[in-house]
C-alpha cells in the first residue's frame, strides 16, 4: 500500500511549480472574473445574473421578485462563489449613480451616492430594466454558442447578443493579475451613431469618430475639461481625463456662495462633504462660513457659504485642487478578445462589436431560414393531402396501425417522414375551404421569406443594413441627452487661479533676499515721517530695489550684466512685513555676481507695438520689442550685451512713440524721443544715450508723460518736483542739462522718477525703514534747486532706492490729519515706528 501511495508522489520544481499553476490561476481570473468581453461588455457575473434572470422570466412587464430568489439561483446554476459577491454585483447595476444605462430595475433600497449601501436581498426585489432586454433579445434564436455551467449539469451562454455597444455606454472596471481595466461609461446615442459612421465608412478615422463620441458620459453628469486625454484614450487605449464638479456661483443676501450641482463618478457625496469640513477645521482654506448638503430626491445640491471679503472663484479653485470636487479618470481600455486581454482604442472597439453583430444577425437569419423551410417543408405536404384528400382518407383508413399509414403515405405520395406525421396530425376542420386558403397563403408567404432569408445570408449589405435598423431603433427608444459637459479647452487648475489679484509689493535686498507682501501693508503718510520697517536687515545689507505689481502679472528680470530672468509675481513667496526674505536664487538661476537691477511687470507679450528701453550705468541705451522676451529658459537670456566695465541700471517699457529722460548721480539729465534710439535685437550692445563727465554716471531712467512733474531723491533724504515742461527735448547722445543743486547736505541724487499726483512714494534706506508718501505733498521747484526733506535721516544713513506707487482712495485719507495725528496712529497701530 505504501508503495502504491509513493507511486502517485510526482517530483516536480517548485519554482516551475508556482510559475505554471499562478499562471494558471491568473488566466482563470483574467477570463473567468476581470475583465469584460468585448462584444457584450460584461463580464462572466454580471452576464450569468442577466441570464439567470431572463430565464426566470424576470422581464419589466413582470412583477418584482425577491432579490434573494435571484442571487440563489445565480449562485445555485451559474456562478458557485459567495453570494454577497453575486448581490453587490446586482446592486451596482441597479444604481444609477454607477451605470449610465442601469441593467437592473430595483425596488427598494439600493444604496446611495453618499456611500450608504443597500439593504440585505431579503428585503430587495428587482427585474431587468426595459434597456438590458435588448442585451439579451434573441438569445433563443441561436445567435449565440453557449457552453456548460460548473457542473455540466445546465448551460450557460458564452456571450449575449448585445443589441447595443454595452462595453462603451456602460463602462467597465476591474482589476486581474497584473492588468487592470477601467472603461468609462458613455452617450447610448453618440456611441450608436459612431458605430453607424463605421458601417458607412469603414476607413474613418478616430479623430472623425471623436466628432460624434465626444468622450465619456458619466452618470452623475459633471464636466471634463480638455479634449488632449480623451484624444489619448481613444486613440491608444489609455489616457488620463480630469473630471470636475458642476459648480455655480450665486450671490445671496449680499455674500456670495457656491452650488455644487453635479460631482464627478464614484465620488462619494458624504465623504466629499466631510473632507471640505476637514479642511476648513485645519484651516487649509479659509473663508467658509457654512456648509450644508440640501440634496434630495429632485437632485443634488451642496451649497458653501463664504465670507463676504472671499473670491469665490479663488475659494472654488482651492476646493477643486485640495477636494474631490476635481478627479481624474485613467482610462484603461483592456477588454477580451477572443479570450485574450488587449489593449483597444476607439475604432477597434467598435469594429469588434460590429464584428460580433455580423454573427449575431448571420446566425439568427440562418436559425430563422431553418425554420421557415421546416415549415415549408410540413406546407407542401398537407398541401399534397389536401390536393388528393380522398385518397389519403381511403389509405388510412384502410390501414390497421399509425405506423402502416404514415408508411403508406410516404410510399404514395414520396413524402417525408415529417410531412406523413403531418398529415396524421391534421385536424378534419383544416379540410374546409377556407383553412385551404390559410395554408396556401401561409406557405406563399414563407417562400418569399426564405427567398429574403437567403438574399440577406448572400448579401454582407443587407447584414449591415439590419444592425443599422435595428440600432437605430434602439438609439430611438433609449437615447437620452448628454450629462456630461466636454469643455472646449483645458482649464487645468494653475497655480495663479489660487492667488487672489492684488497690488503687491515686492523687495529685494543688497545680498540678493526676495519678498512679496500686499502694497496696502504700508499706509500713506505724511512727508517728513519716521516710516514703518519694512524689512529686518542682516548687517551690511539693504533694501536694494522695490517693485509694486500685480500679483498675477509676468515679472521679466534684469541683471546689471545684462540678462532676463522671467517669474510669475505669485512666484516670489509672500512673507511677514518685517522679514528679510528668500534668497533670490532658489527662485531663479541667477550667476554669481549679478544683481538685479530692473524688473518689468509684464501681462501680455503678444501686444503690438511694445519696446524694452534699456539704459546702462556708462549711458549706452538700446531700444527691443517686447516679444522677443516671450520664451525665456530657467537660465535666463542676454537681453543686452553690456561692456566688462559698464552695467545694466534701469529698463522702461514703452510702445514706441515716447520720450525718455536720463538721470545722472552728479544731478545732470537729458530728455529725447525713444525712436533716436533705432529697434535692435536682443543681443545688441546699444547706442549713446548720454555724455556723462567724469567720475558720474547714470542712476536712474524714465518715460516722460503728459502733465507730470520730475522727482528727484538725494541719498540724505531730500526731493522736490520740478515741472516735465522744464526739461526740453534734445539729441541723444548729449551732455543734457542741471536737474538739482547738489550740497553737503542733501548728498548725491539716488532716483529720478516721471511722477504724477496720483502716485505713492515709497523710500526705502539702507537699514530697512520704509516711509510711503503722498506726491501731492512733496514741494514743486525749479531745476536747480536743492528740494526738501522728505524723510529723516539719522546717523550715517542714507536712502538706498525709490519706487513709485499707484495710490487709492483709502490712502490718500491720511492727507487731511496732521503729521502728530499720523504719528499717534501709527504708534498705537499694528505698525509701529521703526527704531
Amino acid at each position: 500500500m505504501a508503495e502504491q501511495e509513493r507511486s502517485r508522489i510526482i517530483d516536480r520544481n517548485i519554482s516551475q511549480e508556482m510559475r505554471e499553476s499562478f499562471l494558471g490561476y491568473a488566466m482563470s481570473v483574467i477570463v473567468s472574473r476581470a475583465l469584460p468581453d468585448v462584444r457584450d461588455g460584461l463580464k462572466p457575473v454580471h452576464r450569468r445574473i442577466l441570464f439567470a434572470m431572463n430565464e426566470m422570466g424576470m422581464t419589466p412587464d413582470k412583477p418584482y421578485k425577491k432579490s434573494a430568489r435571484i442571487v440563489g439561483d445565480v449562485i445555485g446554476k451559474y456562478h458557485p462563489h459567495g453570494d454577497s459577491a453575486v448581490y453587490e454585483t446586482m446592486v451596482r447595476m441597479a444604481q444609477d449613480f454607477s451605470y449610465r444605462y442601469p441593467l437592473v430595475d430595483g425596488h427598494g433600497n439600493f444604496g446611495s451616492i453618499d456611500g450608504d449601501s443597500a439593504a440585505a436581498m431579503r428585503y430587495t426585489e428587482a427585474r431587468l430594466s426595459k434597456i438590458a432586454t435588448e442585451l439579451l433579445r434573441d438569445i433563443n434564436k441561436d445567435t449565440i454558442d453557449y457552453g456548460p455551467n460548473y457542473d455540466g449539469n445546465e448551460k450557460e451562454p458564452l456571450v449575449l447578443p448585445a443589441r447595443f455597444p454595452n462595453l462603451l455606454v456602460n463602462g467597465a472596471a476591474g482589476i486581474a493579475v497584473g492588468m487592470a481595466t477601467n472603461i468609462p461609461p458613455h452617450n447610448l446615442g453618440e456611441v450608436i451613431d459612431g458605430v453607424l459612421l463605421l458601417i458607412e465608412h469603414e476607413e474613418i478615422t478616430i479623430r472623425d469618430l471623436i466628432e460624434t463620441i465626444k468622450g465619456p458620459d458619466f452618470p452623475t453628469g459633471a464636466q471634463i475639461m480638455g479634449r488632449s486625454g480623451i484624444y489619448q484614450a481613444y486613440e491608444t487605449g489609455r489616457g488620463s481625463i480630469t473630471v470636475r464638479a458642476k459648480t455655480t456661483i450665486e450671490e445671496h443676501n449680499g455674500k456670495h456662495r457656491i452650488i455644487v450641482d453635479e460631482i464627478p463618478y464614484q465620488v462619494n457625496k458624504a465623504k466629499l462633504i466631510e473632507r471640505i469640513a476637514e479642511l476648513v477645521r485645519d484651516k487649509k482654506i479659509d473663508g467658509i462660513t457654512d456648509l450644508r448638503d440640501e440634496s434630495d430626491r429632485n437632485g443634488m445640491r451642496i451649497v458653501i457659504e463664504m465670507r463676504r471679503d472671499i473670491n469665490p472663484q479663488v475659494l472654488l479653485n482651492n476646493l477643486f485642487k485640495h477636494t474631490a470636487l476635481q478627479t481624474t479618470f485613467g482610462v484603461n481600455m483592456l477588454a477580451l478578445v477572443n479570450g485574450h486581454p488587449r489593449t483597444l482604442n476607439l475604432k477597434e472597439m467598435l469594429t469588434h462589436y460590429l464584428d460580433h453583430q455580423r454573427v449575431v444577425i448571420r446566425r439568427r437569419t440562418e436559425f430563422e431560414l431553418r425554420k421557415a423551410e421546416a415549415r415549408a417543408h410540413i406546407l407542401e405536404g398537407l398541401r399534397i393531402a389536401l390536393d388528393h384528400i380522398d385518397e389519403i382518407i381511403t389509405l388510412i383508413r384502410s390501414s390497421r396501425t399509425t405506423e402502416e399509414a404514415r408508411n403508406g403515405l410516404i410510399e404514395r405520395f414520396s413524402l417525408s417522414h415529417e410531412q406523413a406525421q403531418a398529415i396524421l396530425d391534421m385536424r378534419l376542420q383544416r379540410l374546409t375551404g377556407l383553412e385551404r386558403d390559410k395554408i396556401e397563403e401561409e406557405y406563399q408567404e414563407l417562400v418569399k421569406l426564405i427567398a429574403e432569408l437567403k438574399e440577406i445570408l448572400g448579401d454582407e449589405n443587407k447584414i449591415l443594413a439590419i444592425i443599422k435598423e435595428e440600432l437605430t431603433e434602439v438609439k430611438e427608444k433609449y437615447a437620452d441627452p448628454r450629462r456630461t459637459e466636454v469643455m472646449a479647452a483645458a482649464d487645468a487648475i494653475e497655480i495663479e487661479d489660487l492667488i487672489p489679484e492684488e497690488e503687491v509689493c515686492i523687495t529685494l535686498t543688497h545680498t540678493g533676499y526676495i519678498k512679496r507682501l500686499p502694497a496696502s501693508t504700508y499706509r500713506s503718510q505724511r512727508r517728513g515721517g519716521r516710516g514703518i520697517q519694512g524689512a529686518e536687515t542682516k548687517e551690511n545689507d539693504f533694501v536694494q530695489n522695490l517693485f509694486v505689481t500685480n500679483s498675477h502679472n509676468y515679472l521679466l528680470i534684469f541683471t546689471n550684466r545684462g540678462k532676463v530672468y522671467r517669474l510669475k509675481a505669485y512666484e516670489v513667496p509672500e512673507l511677514g512685513r518685517t522679514a528679510r526674505g528668500t534668497p533670490i536664487i532658489n527662485l531663479i538661476q541667477i550667476e554669481q555676481g549679478e544683481q538685479v537691477k530692473a524688473v518689468i511687470p509684464v501681462k501680455d507679450f503678444e501686444e503690438e507695438n511694445r519696446f524694452l528701453f534699456f539704459a546702462t550705468r556708462q549711458g549706452i541705451v538700446k531700444r527691443t520689442e517686447l516679444n522677443a522676451f516671450e520664451h525665456i529658459r530657467r537660465g535666463g537670456l542676454f537681453a543686452i550685451n553690456v561692456k566688462e566695465e559698464d552695467e545694466l541700471i534701469g529698463v522702461i517699457l514703452t510702445d514706441g512713440n515716447q520720450d525718455i529722460i536720463m538721470g545722472t548721480k552728479d544731478g545732470m539729465s537729458i530728455r529725447f524721443h525713444e525712436q533716436d534710439v533705432r529697434s535692435m535685437g536682443r543681443t545688441a550692445t546699444g547706442v549713446k544715450g548720454i555724455t556723462l563727465d567724469s567720475g558720474d554716471e547714470v542712476i536712474d531712467a524714465d518715460m516722460v508723460g503728459d502733465n507730470t512733474d520730475v522727482l528727484i531723491v538725494t541719498a540724505g533724504g531730500y526731493g522736490k518736483r520740478t515741472p516735465i515742461d522744464e526739461y526740453r527735448v534734445q539729441t541723444r547722445g548729449g551732455k543734457g542739462i542741471k536737474t538739482l543743486h547738489l550740497t553737503e547736505k542733501n548728498g548725491h541724487v539716488i532716483a529720478l522718477k516721471v511722477v504724477n499726483e496720483e502716485n505713492d512714494l515709497m523710500i526705502v534706506t539702507v537699514s530697512g525703514v520704509i516711509i510711503r508718501l503722498n506726491i501731492k505733498g512733496i514741494s514743486t521747484m525749479g531745476r536747480n534747486t536743492q528740494g526738501v526733506r522728505l524723510i529723516r535721516i539719522e546717523n550715517e544713513e542714507e536712502v538706498a532706492t525709490v519706487a513709485k506707487v499707484e495710490c487709492s482712495d483709502d490712502e490718500n485719507a491720511d492727507e487731511d490729519k496732521s503729521e502728530e495725528e499720523v504719528g499717534q496712529e501709527l504708534t498705537l497701530g499694528e505698525d509701529t515706528e521703526a527704531e
